[in-house]
């Protein structure tokens, strides 16, 4: 080990045993509010196009990003899997649409696939009218449910063409293709669909496809290339949003806005200045980075700051931020009629200054790291863990910082723990109890929160991961054919939060857990004798049938061979 790397071990360590000693959970934060939503509150569940459909190059569909980036064999995914069957959800809209009906939400959120309904990724090369029937038949099937579909435009999946011919979001001309494609949705989607989100989690496509490479297209543009894929994502949204409001809302009378993941940060040391700082900066560059170009016009001081001094220093003419003109700054600001919020988890937050001389990067340019307290749950995944109440606080940000938006929670959930029983899920319950409820103490503070969307309705795909982890409230069997799902304890719990429409008081909501657990053991049983009951359908619909024939047969000779005998 170098010895650079010992001091940063030590140091962190040191770190990490100062949350310990000095961090304690506040009587707020551990308390549990009874109470409602308010009245109309919408819940829901999501999932993406890619992670679920399957069918990724049937019925006219070309191919995307993340065809390309999982089909290259180079160890990109975990185990080296696909999407191309993924939970086979292109075939099974009916089945999945029950399960929505059976959670009894009020909406569902999920992504058109750009290649899907333009295989090139450009209108003006052809329409895919098999994938424009798939579309309107699925919406026209959730609204027969009275299940408001809430449609996110772009969810990580771009036709792989426009990549290959244009460098995909690295090209400020995707912002007319995009938009394109999105005035395409709206005019055949846009009578029933009246929520639209342009884009899910930019900020991770960004960093993932163009900074790190873990996801598609795979490129490694260290310090320029995510700043520049989001630069144009930022145009193409707000060029969608002009498009509906000029053309579409008068008669369509719907919504468009933006999904932004963030992870809360708080200060290590709430009496240190420069902790205080850094969990300011760490936001900024998280969820300022496409919020405050929308709410307010341009990107956030600090990040124009510290990436112009960092460039600067690296020997750079320019920032490696670009710059939007006065006349694009006016143009942006003010184009979301909602905040589609994504969160999952917090993280500590302390000062750190990197050296210009270690290069650009995204990780340098904020200055800052991020520590987890080792108190907090571990959820099994290495970067998830359960701290409730950061939540509450991200929402109060949020509501703060951008002038009281309309918000909407477009994913929050937890992944599921490697050794755990497969449909007992007792830890994803308590991540939603706490969550949903520090959700609550939000709206109560003044949030303007009117829908929450759980992560996820399957389990699915999840990119670089493979099939290892499972966000879903229903179960799936990948290892057969045609994907069978089967519900775990959550779905109960989420049932009954959705149908109180909150949490009415402690002991009705104590029995919700323990009756969860209970059909969910049952369901168990189920499902580990399943493999016994297919065999037993095997030999009922097989083997007794074929025996009988056979007796059958037999028979009929042994009778011709005594007629014959007998005459």
């Amino acid at each position: 080990m170098k010895p650079v790397r010992v001091v940063t071990l030590c140091w962190v360590l040191l770190l990490v045993s100062r949350l310990g000693a000095t961090r304690k959970e506040s009587p707020e934060e551990a308390s549990f509010y009874y109470g409602n939503f308010p009245l109309g509150f919408s819940w829901g569940v999501g999932s993406s196009a890619f992670q679920t459909e399957g069918a990724w190059d049937q019925h006219g569909k070309g191919p995307s990003i993340w065809d390309t980036f999982t089909h290259s064999g180079k160890g990109n995914v975990l185990g080296d899997e696909t999407a191309d069957v993924a939970c086979n959800s292109y075939y099974k809209v009916q089945e999945d649409v029950a399960l929505l009906r059976e959670l009894r939400v009020s909406h569902y959120r999920f992504s058109l696939s750009w290649p899907r309904l333009l295989p090139t990724g450009v209108r003006a090369d052809g329409v895919n009218r098999k994938g424009i029937q798939f579309y309107s038949d699925f919406i026209d099937a959730l609204v027969k449910s009275n299940i408001t579909p809430i449609v996110t435009l772009h969810h990580w999946d771009l036709p792989q063409l426009l990549q290959a011919k244009y460098g995909g979001w690295q090209n400020v001309s995707m912002a007319n293709y995009f938009s394109d494609y999105a005035n395409l949705c709206f005019e055949a989607f846009g009578d029933r669909v009246k929520h639209w989100v342009t884009f899910s989690d930019p900020r991770t496509m960004a960093e993932e496809g163009y900074e790190t490479g873990h996801h598609a297209p795979g490129l490694k543009l260290q310090g320029t290339g995510l700043y520049k894929a989001a630069h144009h994502v930022i145009k193409a949204h707000a060029q969608a949003w002009h498009a509906y409001n000029d053309t579409w809302r008068s008669q369509q009378q719907g919504l468009v806005g933006i999904s932004l993941n963030c992870d809360w940060g708080e200060p290590v040391d709430l009496s240190n200045p420069k902790d205080i700082e850094a969990a300011e900066r760490y936001l900024q560059f998280c969820l300022g980075w496409f919020a405050n170009p929308i709410y307010a016009g341009d990107y956030p001081q600090v990040m124009k700051d510290h990436i112009g001094r960092k460039s600067a220093e690296q020997g750079l003419e320019m920032s490696r931020l670009p710059v939007f003109s006065l006349q694009e700054k006016s143009y942006i600001k003010g184009t979301s009629d909602f905040l589609g919020l994504g969160h999952f988890t917090t993280r500590f937050i302390t000062e750190r200054s990197y050296p210009s001389g270690q290069g650009p990067s995204y990780q340098n340019d904020r200055d800052l790291v991020e520590l987890v307290d080792p108190n907090w749950l571990d959820l099994g995944s290495k970067w998830l863990y359960s701290v409730p109440w950061g939540f509450r606080r991200l929402l109060n940000f949020a509501q703060t910082q951008y002038g009281n938006p309309l918000i909407y929670v477009t994913e929050n959930g937890a992944s599921q723990r490697l050794h755990c029983t497969q449909l007992c899920d007792e830890w994803r319950i308590q991540y939603l109890k706490g969550y949903t409820n520090e959700m609550l103490k939000a709206i109560k503070d003044g949030a303007n929160v009117k829908g929450y969307t759980s992560w996820s309705l399957l389990d699915k795909f999840e990119w670089e991961r493979g099939y290892s982890d499972r966000y879903g409230f229903y179960y799936i069997d990948f290892n057969k054919k045609n994907r069978p799902r089967y519900p775990k304890a959550s779905v109960e719990y989420y049932k009954r939060i959705i149908i109180a429409n909150g949490f009415p008081n402690q002991r009705e909501v104590e029995t919700w857990y323990f009756k969860a657990l209970e059909i969910c053991s049952i369901n168990n049983r189920m499902l580990a004798a399943e493999p016994l009951l297919s065999y037993m359908q095997i030999v009922t619909e097989i083997v007794v049938p074929t025996v009988c024939t056979l007796c059958i047969l037999i028979a009929a000779v042994l009778l011709m061979l005594l007629l014959r005998s007998l005459s």
